[in-house]
C-alpha cells in the first residue's frame, strides 16, 4: 500500500483554525502539502474573531511545513478573492480546496427566524460556492483540482432543530453532483465528506466517554483520501469514530400509468409498487431519470426512442 503524499500540492482549508478543519490542515501538511489555513477565528455561531488560523499555520511551520493564514469571511467574495490572491503570491497555485467553514444556529423551525436560517446557509452553502468559484477557472486551466464539500447526516437524513443546517448540507450534495459533471473533463474531482467527530459543535450533545472515540483524526483520514491524486469523484464519504461508509441516492424502477390512469388515486393505489426497491438504480445525472420514464411511456405506446 503506497503512502498518499501531497508534495508539490497546495491546499486551502476553510474553517481550518479549530476542530475538523485544524485536523484536516495538519494532516495534509504532514503529508507534504503547502497550506492556506483560513478561519475568521469566531465562535461556533460565527460571532467574534481571533488568531485561530495563524495559530495553526504557525504550528505547521514549526513542524517544518509551509503555511500561511487568512481570515477571509467565506461569504464575502472580495475577501475570498484576496485569500486566493495571497495563495497564488505565496505558492503560485492551488490544487486542493476543502470547504469546511461552518456555523450553527440551532432552533426548531417554529422558533427560528429567517436571519438565523440565512446566516447558516450563507456560510455553509453559499460560502462553499464562493470559495469554489474563486478557484474554478484556475483549476480548469491547470487541468487539475480536488474539491471537497462538507456535508452532514443532518442534511442527508435530517436532525431535529437544524432546518437551516440540514438544508445547507444537503444543498452541498447537489452542488457536488453538478460540479462533478462540469469538472470531469478538466481533471477536477469533487466529493463530499459527511463527518461525525468530537468538536466544539458536538459539546454537550454526546456523553464524554463516547466523545473520546470520535476523534477528528479519524475523519481527516477520509478527507485526505478524497483530495488525493487517485481520489474518486461524486462520492459522499461518511466518517466518524473509525467508521467509514458511503451515502448513495438510489431511485426505484417505479411504474408506468397510461394516460387514463394518471390520477392521484391511481398513484395512491400503486404506491407500494412505486417504492419497491427491486431494480433500483443510482443515477449520475438528471437526464437518466427522464429517459427511464420516457422509455416506459414509449414502450406502452410502441414508440421507438433513438
Amino acid at each position: 500500500m503506497s503512502e498518499i503524499r501531497f508534495d508539490g500540492r497546495v491546499a486551502i482549508v476553510t474553517g481550518g483554525g479549530n476542530g475538523l478543519g485544524r485536523s484536516h490542515a495538519l494532516a495534509l501538511a504532514s503529508r507534504g502539502a503547502r497550506l492556506v489555513v483560513n478561519d475568521m477565528g469566531g465562535s461556533v455561531d460565527g460571532v467574534g474573531s481571533g488568531s485561530a488560523a495563524e495559530d495553526v499555520a504557525a504550528e505547521i511551520r514549526a513542524a517544518g511545513g509551509e503555511a500561511i493564514s487568512h481570515t477571509a469571511n467565506v461569504t464575502r467574495e472580495d475577501e475570498v478573492a484576496d485569500m486566493v490572491a495571497q495563495a497564488m503570491k505565496a505558492f503560485g497555485q492551488v490544487d486542493i480546496l476543502v470547504n469546511n467553514a461552518g456555523i450553527l444556529r440551532d432552533k426548531s423551525f417554529a422558533k427560528m427566524d429567517m436571519a438565523d436560517f440565512n446566516a447558516v446557509t450563507s456560510v455553509h452553502l453559499t460560502g462553499s460556492a464562493i470559495c469554489t468559484k474563486a478557484l474554478w477557472d484556475h483549476m480548469r486551466e491547470r487541468q487539475y483540482g480536488r474539491i471537497v464539500m462538507t456535508s452532514s447526516s443532518s442534511g442527508i437524513y435530517g436532525n431535529f432543530g437544524q432546518a437551516n443546517y440540514g438544508a445547507a448540507k444537503m444543498g452541498l450534495v447537489g452542488f457536488m453532483n453538478v460540479l462533478h459533471l462540469e469538472g470531469a473533463k478538466y481533471g477536477i474531482r469533487v466529493n463530499a465528506l459527511s463527518p461525525t467527530a468530537a468538536t466544539r459543535m458536538t459539546e454537550g450533545l454526546i456523553p464524554e466517554e463516547a466523545l473520546k472515540l470520535m476523534t477528528v483524526e479519524s475523519v481527516s483520514a477520509g478527507l485526505v483520501y478524497l483530495v488525493s491524486d487517485d481520489a474518486p469523484s461524486r462520492l459522499v464519504l461518511c466518517a466518524g469514530a473509525g467508521g467509514y461508509a458511503a451515502t448513495r441516492v438510489y431511485e426505484t424502477d417505479g411504474i408506468y400509468l397510461p394516460p387514463e390512469q394518471q390520477t392521484p388515486e391511481h398513484v395512491a393505489a400503486n404506491i407500494d409498487a412505486i417504492i419497491d426497491p427491486a431494480g433500483q438504480q443510482m443515477f449520475e445525472q438528471g437526464g437518466q431519470q427522464t429517459m427511464k420514464f420516457l422509455a416506459k411511456a414509449a414502450a406502452h405506446f410502441g414508440v421507438k426512442l433513438g
